[in-house]
């Protein structure tokens, strides 16, 4: 059996599409050929300390409160457990080390969480260290958030024997940074036979009427945590261009709620923009088959796992093709040359937003043909089993650099 250990400011019950994407791809590979840990921040005092979440035994540390939420995170004490997480993790990793024996450490961003395995690095040189980019915020931006720290940043990829990104995109930002070694592009997945299953007509009438929707209304939905790179706002700017029966389905949280609700209100839409709170993942796929178009038009984004979930559960997608995004979502007018899987937009553009649900209302044989196939590149490309399988063999290869 072999041992890797994963670094991440955040994991369970605290997600996004990086975690998730560590769970399933660890809880597919065999306990009895890899184990593997995690040192993460605790932030929620009623957390246990330790505690195996599928198949990764998860080490909590750092300040905590009790019910802690995304926004205590961003106030003191919480806020300083991202700046102290590289030394705390540092120093439970040696210990660990010394006790367990890893065979490779590894990043789950390149964040500061990044930090810890390049400190670890440096004291077991022997251990292969896996540097992975799963990031959803833009390349300068990445490069600016770490201000006079830069150069030990640029050693995050300089000094990994190995690299993982989840796209062509992050592949291009790890090269930047100076990585010359051996690198997979390994895309976030999907659990389609979680988002392709059918629900009972009677079980699916029944969700419409909790939410209201009526006969000839189209639900607009996006499972987005509500911040400036997700554009939910450019959304809300193109509801005043749309027919009335269209409203737009907000499933997600995050600090930009307050504006974003002021911004419907002062475009006279505030009832039509409908604010969810946050959504399970087991009961996604419900939600996302009583409404009529996925979207999220995106600033940025490394790979974008919602938007294949969407097209696993046979949803047209509008989006932009920002970042990885451009690795699976093609416009019949942009992309000629490839399957049509979705409608692309510019960034910026409640405009075009606005045109591309036009084209969806109007033209539905076409619509059917786009989601058949974006749906079964969801399935062949993208299922969690193909990419557990994948990630499977870079564990192998990083273990071959030892």
């Amino acid at each position: 059996m072999k041992r890797i250990l994963f670094f991440s400011l955040t994991y369970h019950p605290f997600i996004g599409g990086a975690e998730v994407a560590i769970k399933e791809t660890t809880d597919r590979i065999s306990p009895s050929d890899y184990a593997f840990d995690m040192i993460t921040l605790r932030f929620d005092s009623s957390l246990p300390k330790f505690e195996r979440v599928g198949n990764i035994d998860v080490f909590r540390i750092g300040f905590t409160k009790r019910g802690a939420t995304m926004t205590d995170m961003k106030r003191f004490p919480l806020a300083l457990n991202k700046y102290l997480y590289p030394f705390w993790a540092f120093a439970y990793a040696a210990v660990l080390h010394r006790r367990k024996r890893y065979d490779a450490v590894c990043s789950v961003m390149t964040s500061y969480a990044s930090f810890a395995p390049l400190f670890f690095k440096y004291l077991f040189p022997r251990v292969p260290y896996i540097v992975r980019a799963d990031d959803g915020d833009p390349i300068d931006y990445l490069k600016k958030r770490v201000g006079i720290l830069l150069p030990l940043f640029t050693r995050v990829f300089t000094k990994a024997d190995f690299a993982i990104t989840t796209s062509t995109y992050l592949e291009r930002f790890v090269r930047s940074m100076g990585y010359r070694g051996e690198l997979a592009v390994v895309p976030n997945g999907v659990n389609a036979m979680h988002f392709s299953q059918t629900y009972p007509r009677e079980e699916l009438d029944a969700l419409k009427e909790k939410l209201g929707k009526k006969e000839g209304d189209i639900y607009l939905i996006t499972t987005s945590r509500l911040v400036k790179k997700n554009a939910v706002d450019d959304v809300i700017r193109a509801l005043p261009l749309l027919p009335e029966n269209v409203s737009f389905i907000i499933y997600g949280i995050g600090p930009d709620e307050a504006m974003l609700k002021s911004l419907a209100k002062e475009l006279g839409v505030g009832e039509r923009a409908r604010f969810m709170g946050q959504i399970g993942h087991a009961e996604m796929p419900k939600y996302l088959k009583v409404s009529d178009v996925y979207i999220r038009p995106s600033l940025s984004e490394g790979f974008g796992i919602v938007f294949v979930e969407a097209m696993a559960a046979e949803l047209p997608v509008i989006a932009t093709q920002e970042g990885g995004i451009a690795d699976f979502l093609y416009d019949a007018k942009r992309n000629p040359d490839r399957e049509t899987t979705g409608w692309a937009v510019d960034k910026d553009s409640p405009e075009q937003i606005a045109e591309a649900v036009r084209d969806i209302l109007a033209h539905p044989e076409q619509v059917e043909r786009v989601k058949a196939t974006a749906k079964q590149m969801a399935i062949e490309k993208y299922d969690w089993n193909l990419i557990a399988h994948k990630m499977r063999e870079v564990f192998d290869s990083a273990g071959k650099n030892r």
